[in-house]
């Protein structure tokens, strides 16, 4: 590969932006400067910028406490998006696997993994996905049943068979559920059927993948080796 492609899949810019950077004697391959764009790098060679070693990395994987507030879009005119939380050192081809709610927070998947995206979101595939939420509205063993069943939320079809947790019951319910599938707005259309409203919604998991705990809204991290190996073996990629 080229150095200046190289340096561009490292995420360092566009061709004429790595160019320069070459061109300034900012970049050494193994251990000399290198100053022609076009000199070739395998996969072995030892590439730094500024004395920061590089590793090439063609596909990321990262995950993120996405917090209320924003939308889960790679560029909005109006609004922060999921990619505004990605520290500067991320790719920038990453885009997120499947949709939160703009008021919805919780575990998000970015990459640019288009094979690993289409697999946890193919509905032949049924992926659990579980969230925490609180109600408006007394949720009683009576929907857990509904929810075992399938809902009808105004589509052509019922909704999946769901598992109906209550942590609490009361004028203010505290439940977890998990679907496997992924219609527009299923889970706060699924308690309006039952004449409850979600008044706060939260995603933990999506399949293996588990919301880091030590990550607060906002903040994301880099999947870890195991947590990616699992994803893969789970979803048949």
């Amino acid at each position: 590969m080229r150095l200046d492609k190289y340096l561009c899949e490292a995420g360092y810019g566009t061709r004429t932006e790595v160019k320069k950077i070459i061109k300034a004697g900012l970049v050494t391959h193994n251990g000399t400067k290198a100053l022609r764009p076009e000199q070739k790098v395998m996969e072995t060679d030892q590439v730094a910028v500024n004395g920061q070693k590089l590793s090439l990395c063609t596909v990321e994987y990262w995950m993120l406490h996405k917090p209320a507030g924003c939308v889960s879009a790679t560029e909005d005119r109006a609004l922060p998006t999921v990619i505004d939380y990605l520290p500067e050192e991320a790719r920038k081809d990453l885009f997120p696997v499947g949709r939160l709610d703009r008021d919805t927070e919780g575990l998000l998947l970015l990459t640019n993994d288009g094979k690993l995206a289409h697999y946890l979101l193919s509905p032949r595939r049924h992926v659990d996905k579980v969230y925490y939420a609180r109600i408006l509205g007394k949720v009683t063993e009576a929907h857990v049943e509904q929810f075992a069943r399938g809902l009808d939320i105004g589509d052509e079809k019922e909704t999946l068979p769901a598992a109906l947790h209550i942590l609490s019951s009361g004028p203010e319910s505290e439940i977890q559920v998990t679907i496997r599938e992924g219609r527009y707005h299923q889970v706060k259309r699924m308690f309006e059927a039952i004449d409850c409203q979600v008044v706060y919604l939260k995603r933990l998991s999506m399949g293996s993948l588990i919301l880091d705990e030590a990550l607060t809204p906002g903040d994301c991290r880099k999947l870890t080796e195991e947590e990616l190996q699992k994803l893969k073996e789970d979803t048949g990629c």
